[in-house]
């Protein structure tokens, strides 16, 4: 609290300045909220000149839900249920300027979304700026930002095109992942291109040695975060429906999967749900899974025959010809 003298009486008002570091913080880019298709075609035909322009006469005309938008509302849910804890926060990270980010801010009005914190660049790159909003998360549609947000050790994610379905009748909000290269690091794929009878023999011998952190390590443990925050309510409440669900979905097959085991433990942490598809198409779970958002290291599993599935590029590691 801060106080104002009113009358000569100090009277307390309230601290409007929120913190940000105990929370688990996403920050995003407009082109993974929104469906800026429209406005890019401007950009690249007509040139910043015309964008610009093209912004400002379509100011009051809402932008299309993007690929990321159903995670993101439903991730920001989590403050509406827990309105004295509010754990989580989005952050907007912005190549336009704080002019041509007006429409940016009218449509996040118009969708509801409680996004507060910004940074405009005016055509610079925001990933640098991951570090200074501490975020677990950065989402973006721009390729060029996410490999350098990884090269510099931030956990960053490009969106790959889908079509968008946000069932506001779902009020679930399922996160899924892959484990090596994204949760874990990559030694395991390394052990991988060298054949699967080589990458057996190297787990199972190091079956009781953690793996070390991937770049989203961060995040899965703070999901987890906030499913202890849904245990606890739920404990307070038996009518209290947890919203929160995580799932690992991994090529992984036994037995393989018992230093998976082995490395979730050692964290503290666990998915709701594990598939070991021991190299079965991921599509054929996530399109019964239906995750709002999942995250693999490797572009051969981001694809499904419907195209409809928010998948997540993490350019990280051996399978995306790192190291």
């Amino acid at each position: 609290m801060t106080e104002s003298a009113v009358d000569g009486a100090a009277v307390p008002m309230p601290n409007t300045v929120e913190p940000i570091e105990s929370r688990l913080v996403v920050a995003i880019a407009s082109s993974a909220l929104f469906d800026l298709r429209e406005s890019d075609e401007v950009f690249r035909e007509r040139g910043a000149r015309a964008y610009r322009e093209f912004q400002q006469d379509h100011l009051h005309t809402p932008l299309g839900k993007g690929i990321a938008f159903p995670f993101i509302r439903r991730f920001l849910a989590f403050n509406q249920r827990f309105p004295v804890d509010r754990p989580v926060e989005v952050v907007l990270l912005s190549r336009n300027s704080v002019e041509t980010g007006q429409r940016v801010f009218e449509s996040i009005d118009h969708h509801k979304l409680d996004i507060r914190r910004a940074a405009f660049l005016e055509g610079n790159s925001p990933y640098p700026y991951i570090g200074a909003f501490q975020a677990a998360l950065f989402l973006t549609a721009n390729e060029a930002d996410v490999l350098s947000a990884t090269d510099e050790g931030y956990p960053a994610g490009l969106v790959m095109h889908s079509e968008v379905a946000d069932d506001l009748d779902d009020g679930a909000l399922r996160v899924a992942f892959d484990f090596d290269g994204v949760i874990a690091d990559d030694e395991s794929e390394s052990m991988f291109q060298q054949g699967l009878e080589a990458f057996e023999q190297y787990e199972v011998e190091r079956v009781h040695e953690p793996h070390q952190p991937g770049p989203l390590a961060p995040l899965f443990r703070k999901l987890a975060m906030l499913q202890q925050l849904e245990a606890q309510a739920e404990a307070d409440d038996p009518n209290y429906q947890p919203m929160l669900r995580t799932a690992i979905v991994t090529a992984r097959g036994a037995p393989t999967h018992n230093r998976l085991v082995t490395t979730l433990k050692s964290w503290g942490v666990s998915a709701n749900e594990t598939f070991l598809l021991g190299g079965i198409e991921k599509h054929r779970v996530l399109e019964t899974l239906r995750p709002h958002i999942f995250f693999d290291d490797n572009r051969r599993h981001l694809q499904s025959p419907a195209g409809n599935l928010p998948m997540v590029h993490v350019p990280f590691g051996v399978a995306n010809g790192a190291g």
